[in-house]
């Protein structure tokens, strides 16, 4: 899951319980698919996880469904669409076991570990929500380790705007499942994309301030050590091999989809730097804001659509001819 507190609050403010109180004498919609209090099967990065519907709400012509993870903590409860729920059958059931197994194949090729966790157990479903959009085994995380569970809750949180969260799932739903790619180099890059953001900051504040400067070079700095470890998918690893050479920094070659990546991972890469409270209350505070300028330049800044796999591969031969 992102790396976000959403706390049970929807960006719209409307009111739950079945129907769109803004509808102005229209009839009520036709009953949703899902109704209050039913146990379901919910999308949520790359795996299924099995959920209850708390709310339900008609807005803006379709159903919306407020949704508890089962065995997670609240602040994981969010809205969602119907297309990121399934009914609980037998055939969706194995669709939830054959992807799961998928991921920890995913996982064993990577790291090399023979323990990969089980989608029903709701300690270790924690290590993959970490996880959202990047399959990197947590090797500190223990099933049944109670001191984690508690670390976790001390950890920053970072609060991905709901937009930016779709832009999560589509882009893990592109790569994993549709074999697609980013293509490569991006315009803008990494690099580009803190440049103009500290830019957009000095015209907005009227000064360029030492601790925005240090914290996106701080930015590019975990990104760049971050990308090949924990920020790529298993398919995209041969793209990155051709496109990052000559100790090329990363920050030069990926764009905005893979920097959003490093936001679901800065939670646990923080948790190892020694920073005071109110030090690491501003740093949020910066790094949320920068989300919030990601998300307002969404359509210029994030790809609308990835490269097949026989175009990449093809741009990769000319390269190296």
């Amino acid at each position: 899951m992102g790396s976000s507190n959403t706390g049970g609050k929807d960006d719209s403010g409307a009111n739950a319980g079945g129907s769109d109180s803004s509808n102005g004498g229209v009839p009520d919609p036709k009953p949703g698919l899902y109704t209050e209090g039913e146990k379901v099967l919910a999308y949520h990065g790359p795996r299924i996880y099995e959920a209850k519907v708390q709310k339900t709400e008609f807005r803006k012509k379709e159903w919306r469904y407020f949704v508890h993870y089962l065995g997670w903590n609240k602040n994981w409860d969010e809205w969602v669409g119907m297309d990121r729920l399934m009914k609980i059958t037998d055939e969706n059931i194995q669709k939830q076991q054959a992807l799961e197994k998928k991921q920890g194949a995913d996982k064993q090729n990577r790291t090399g570990r023979s323990n990969q966790t089980k989608p029903k157990s709701s300690t270790d479903a924690k290590v993959d929500k970490e996880d959202v959009k990047s399959n990197v085994a947590k090797g500190k995380k223990r099933k049944g380790d109670e001191k984690e569970s508690v670390s976790a809750e001390k950890l920053v949180k970072i609060q991905i705007p709901s937009m930016l969260k779709k832009q999560l799932v589509d882009d893990w739903e592109l790569v994993t499942q549709k074999d697609k790619l980013v293509k490569l180099p991006r315009s803008p890059n990494v690099d580009d994309l803190l440049k103009k953001y500290l830019e957009y900051r000095t015209r907005k504040d009227g000064m360029m301030t030492d601790s925005i400067t240090e914290i996106l070079n701080g930015l590019r700095c975990y990104f760049d050590k971050a990308l090949p470890l924990m920020l790529l998918y298993k398919k995209e690893r041969q793209q990155y091999h051709g496109a990052v050479t000559n100790n090329v920094p990363p920050s030069t070659v990926y764009g905005a989809e893979h920097l959003l990546r490093l936001f679901v991972k800065l939670p646990e890469l923080l948790a190892y730097v020694k920073i005071e409270d109110e030090t690491m209350t501003r740093l949020q505070q910066k790094l949320v804001d920068f989300l919030r300028y990601l998300q307002k330049n969404q359509n210029t800044f994030f790809l609308s659509a990835y490269d097949g796999p026989k175009v990449t591969e093809a741009a990769t031969k000319s390269k190296e001819i």
